[in-house]
């Protein structure tokens, strides 16, 4: 297949454009290299996508809608995945205007671009952020998400509604994910194991937010690649539910939407604790109150993912953990 992926110097983007070129597909990324985060992360990523000979790449910010028309219409795309965004809960507090430049005006500027080309299959990745306030758990893709807490998944929510008018105007496939607390190896450093991984390694204490007493539902990265791999080829078809009352598919267009999680719940001390062993160092913790925005648990109902793909994310907590600290202390050259 040719496939459009955005956000392909980021986390999640490299790991999937990586995926679909070792699986034999052209790849066209699209990444606007903001400095969110530090730059060379994002150019180390790029620069190992640009040395395949099957993925070409693009510079662009999602709000040049000219620009992302006109390498759209160069790659001619049969799918395309939308993982680009503003991220990060805490960073909407202080910038709010940035959420919505990229992850309302943009996401709308590729909604555009793939009605034009009439593209076969659209893919926006959104978040567990979403339920907000709203429960009880595990959040099911049936229930509403009304409530969100923080302006990143007032827009990532907005997104949804966005390609689902789409979807019913136009006939666009369009296939929503909610990723639940990703990670794994060339993560970013935003994210709590980031953080805490280099705090252990700095001995500097790490910020642990409400005493500890919160719990994620952590997915490794090549679990969510093989759930989005595997959904490339699951189209939603209007009036065709193929799970039953899982199905969460739109009665109005060939619009679905989908959790991508463990379904499996770890608690944040857990999580420490999985760290220290992976590290052999015990961390220095320094315990806060929650902050303004964060939920106290995730928990991802997954029934729906399996019953679509006969796939599940299971990679153990420890397993992914580890996976991450060795890549982090070759990547700084600590080994």
């Amino acid at each position: 297949m040719r496939v459009l992926v955005t956000g392909t110097a980021g986390f999640i983007g490299f790991h999937l454009a990586a995926r679909l070129l070792a699986d034999g597909h052209e790849v066209t990324g699209v990444d606007g290299m903001t400095d969110y985060y530090d730059l060379r992360l994002k150019g180390a990523r790029r620069a190992l996508l640009q040395a395949h000979p099957a993925y070409r790449d693009h510079e662009i910010m999602l709000e040049d809608a000219e620009g992302l028309q006109a390498a759209v219409e160069g790659a001619a795309p049969q799918a395309i995945v939308h993982l680009a965004a503003q991220a990060g809960v805490r960073y909407s507090l202080e910038n709010p205007r940035a959420y919505v430049d990229s992850n309302l005006v943009g996401t709308f500027n590729l909604m555009e671009a793939s009605r034009r080309l009439n593209v076969g299959h659209l893919m926006l990745a959104s978040t567990s952020s979403v339920y907000g306030a709203d429960g009880p758990v595990p959040f099911l893709e049936s229930r509403a998400a009304d409530h969100p807490l923080t302006l990143y998944a007032a827009s990532k929510k907005a997104g949804e509604s966005m390609t689902h008018a789409y979807s019913h105007l136009w006939g666009i496939p369009t296939t929503v994910t909610r990723f639940f607390t990703v990670y794994g190896p060339w993560g970013r450093p935003d994210m709590a194991l980031f953080k805490f991984v280099a705090g252990i390694l700095n001995n500097e204490p790490i910020d642990v937010y409400n005493h500890g007493r919160m719990e994620r539902d952590f997915t490794y990265v090549d679990d969510l690649v093989e759930a989005l791999i595997r959904l490339l080829t699951a189209l939603p078809e209007r009036g065709r539910r193929v799970a039953g009352d899982l199905d969460s598919l739109s009665p109005v267009a060939p619009w679905r939407l989908v959790n991508i999680g463990r379904g499996q719940p770890v608690s944040l001390m857990a999580f420490i604790s999985a760290i220290e062993t992976a590290l052999g160092r015990k961390a220095r913790l320094n315990l806060l109150p929650m902050q303004p925005g964060d939920s106290p648990a995730t928990f991802a109902g997954a029934d729906l993912l399996e019953a679509l793909t006969g796939f599940r994310p299971a990679t153990p907590l420890a397993v992914g953990v580890a996976a991450f600290c060795d890549w982090y202390k070759t990547y700084h050259g600590l080994d």
